[in-house]
């Protein structure tokens, strides 16, 4: 097994994918190294939005765009409380690069709808990538096999080797055996967040939350852990994504999963893409939606309520995160959401949906009962949606007569709702679930610089060491959809590059 390198990536996700295929592309020898039987990450299940401006193609669709009105944009998305933490230089550094980033995509043959609007952008910035994120993996993977890099699955890195202060290796178990591998030029860590890691969401964000998976189940913080071991500094460690209630993943793939993403085949539909009415378009975006969006808070704190497999409400509804940390809890994680025929005709049209990617598509209550009927079913009775879920009948017409006597007056409710309520009841009756509580991302990461150096605690590059995507997030806020994806693709891409430059030197 050859074991000496100039650029070893860890992470054979977006970002890291994007590092190696740039390094290899800058004439690098490169080893990646990706711990699962496959390659993808958490971008492998993104519905794969890009957002960026000054682009070629919105410049086609007569949209006027600048890097001044991106920044101030973006800075609208944060929570409250977060955009004082954001590091600017770099966020402003990431929304100069991305229009080239997406520009080297295209002219790899990977292909994008758009642009989308997305208030409180203002004009449009998203470019949706067809058919799906899996686009980005196959077409990056195909050109950096192509062009003699070298990749190794099951690979686990565990440690770096540093040597007089620079990082010249990985430690990593391939095979169930322990090896070294050692980089001439640069490591890039590339290995994605920490949302399924319990032991850093614990030490970071508090053990009340440390029940709580991830959405990317293989999102364990390696890369954290090993840039921590040898002194880097972390930030921003308790900002996430979420927790938020989410129904369990599809079972099987759905049709959009199934579209060529590489190749002729790839290419045609891209070409056909531009074609397609826009109802097209949005159908293909709604099904996307039904598997990766999280229902709309406002369905609970409209008067749906939740239920255990024990048929039994547990929380106040409308208190996050108090809500998905007692979720958490519960009989296997997991908890259905019960809707009368109210919150039925309610959540059937705008401006009333269940999930949404702003300004391109909505998913209503049809919606989910067509295309996701492993978590929505619907009934002429409570028995017969609690029969066909397997929920106890007796436990859950307990916990709506329990709720209609709060909406009456007659007691408080014992989980803690206030305020002005509707009475459960109707002649029909939609159950949703299995849902579970989830983090989708953590914006946690290592401080690099404009290089992608990884820095120590005096803010010093270690040397020989990089960091893309969300290891390498260097305490940038980055809310809205489309920036993740593009500072991962645009990070690796210029991760890669610097890296492959450190074998000149």
């Amino acid at each position: 097994m050859k074991t000496h390198f100039d650029v070893i990536v860890i992470g054979g996700g977006g970002s890291g994918l994007a590092a190696a295929l740039s390094a290899v592309e800058h004439g690098a020898d490169v080893l990646l190294l990706e711990k699962n039987p496959r390659l993808g990450g958490a971008t492998g299940i993104a519905i794969g939005s890009f957002t960026a401006n000054r682009t070629n193609m919105q410049r086609k669709a007569g949209v006027e765009d600048d890097l001044e009105s991106h920044v101030e944009d973006v800075g609208k998305f944060s929570p409250p409380g977060l955009e004082e933490r954001n590091n600017a230089p770099l966020r402003r550094f990431f929304l100069t690069h991305a229009a080239d980033t997406l520009h080297w995509l295209m002219e790899m043959g990977i292909s994008f709808h758009g642009p989308h609007p997305e208030p409180p952008n203002r004009v449009s910035r998203m470019h949706n990538v067809i058919p799906n994120a899996m686009a980005y993996v196959a077409t990056m993977q195909a050109r950096f096999t192509r062009l003699g890099g070298t990749i190794l699955r099951d690979a686990q890195a565990t440690e770096l080797i540093r040597q007089d202060g620079r990082v010249v290796g990985v430690i990593a178990t391939v095979d169930g055996r322990q090896e070294t591998f050692r980089a001439g030029a640069g490591v890039i860590l590339a290995t994605g967040d920490y949302a399924n890691s319990s032991e850093i969401i614990a030490r970071h964000k508090g053990p009340q939350f440390s029940d709580i998976e991830g959405i990317h189940l293989t999102a364990t913080g390696d890369g954290h852990l090993m840039a921590d071991q040898i002194g880097a500094k972390l930030l921003n460690m308790d900002v996430t994504y979420g927790p938020e209630i989410r129904f369990i993943p599809p079972p099987h793939k759905d049709i959009t999963r199934l579209l060529p993403t590489k190749g002729v085949p790839a290419k045609i539909v891209g070409r056909l893409s531009a074609l397609a009415p826009k109802i097209v378009i949005n159908a293909i975006i709604k099904r996307l939606l039904v598997a990766w969006q999280h229902p709309d808070d406002a369905l609970l704190i409209d008067g749906a309520i939740l239920v255990n497999a024990r048929g039994e409400r547990f929380c106040n509804e409308t208190v996050g995160p108090d809500r998905e940390i007692a979720i958490a809890k519960q009989p296997e994680g997991i908890c259905y959401i019960l809707l009368d025929q109210r919150l039925i005709d309610r959540y059937s049209a705008w401006p009333h949906f269940l999930s949404t990617a702003p300004k391109i598509a909505y998913a209503y209550v049809k919606d989910y009962l067509r295309l996701r009927r492993d978590v929505a079913l619907a009934g002429p009775t409570l028995e017969a949606v609690c029969r066909r879920r397997g929920l106890p009948t007796d436990a859950v017409q307990r916990s709506v007569d329990e709720f209609n006597r709060y909406v009456s007056g007659e007691t408080t409710d014992p989980c803690g709702r206030t305020g002005d309520e509707h009475p459960l009841a109707g002649k029909r009756w939609v159950l949703l679930g299995p849902a579970k509580a989830y983090f989708t991302i953590t914006e946690g990461g290592a401080a690099v610089n404009e290089r992608l150096q990884v820095l120590d605690q005096s803010d010093s590059p270690i040397e020989g060491l990089y960091a893309a995507g969300q290891v390498g997030l260097g305490g940038q806020i980055l809310w809205g959809h489309g920036l993740h994806i593009g500072w991962a693709l645009t990070s690796g891409r210029l991760a890669g590059r610097y890296a492959a430059e450190g074998r000149k030197s």
